[in-house]
């Protein structure tokens, strides 16, 4: 997550607001909603989006989530770019998938596969090998 006072000026607010709370393992950033996040005010909203499907699959969540579940604040140990271009977008850099060597203070990145419907090309068990690889990290080292 990039701080608000680094963001261009020029920059509009998300119609989709930050789902965020106080000590998560894992914040997720992704590039900007789609039309049908943006018209759901929500996340990941596109039913053919596989992101919180690949995060109950994984252990993040105990129950399939919806994109409409919001929270507050933040203080990760991980940021998990889901995309590489939201990392690029982030860094200016073109990062493998996986952990990176960059921090933002304590906060570990690891850049997963895009769960967009236009990225259908990365298979189901691709993606999942993925999400799973930040869930094992993420469970193994706190902040």
């Amino acid at each position: 997550m990039i701080p608000r006072s680094s963001q261009s000026p020029k920059q509009p607010d998300s119609a989709v607001p930050d789902v965020l709370a106080a000590g998560l393992r894992v914040v997720f950033c992704g590039i900007n909603p789609g039309r049908v996040s943006a018209a759901a005010g929500a996340h990941f909203a596109n039913p053919r989006n596989d992101f919180w499907r690949l995060l109950h699959a994984t252990g993040f969540t105990r129950r399939l989530l919806t994109p409409a579940e919001l929270a507050v604040t933040l203080r990760p140990a991980w940021i998990g770019f889901v995309g590489k271009e939201a990392y690029r977008g982030a860094f200016g850099d073109r990062p493998q998938l996986g952990e990176q060597q960059r921090r933002l203070g304590e906060t570990r990145l690891f850049v997963l596969p895009s769960t967009s419907p236009a990225n259908a090309a990365v298979p189901w068990d691709e993606r999942l090998r993925w999400f799973r690889a930040l869930a094992d990290a993420s469970a193994a080292i706190s902040h």
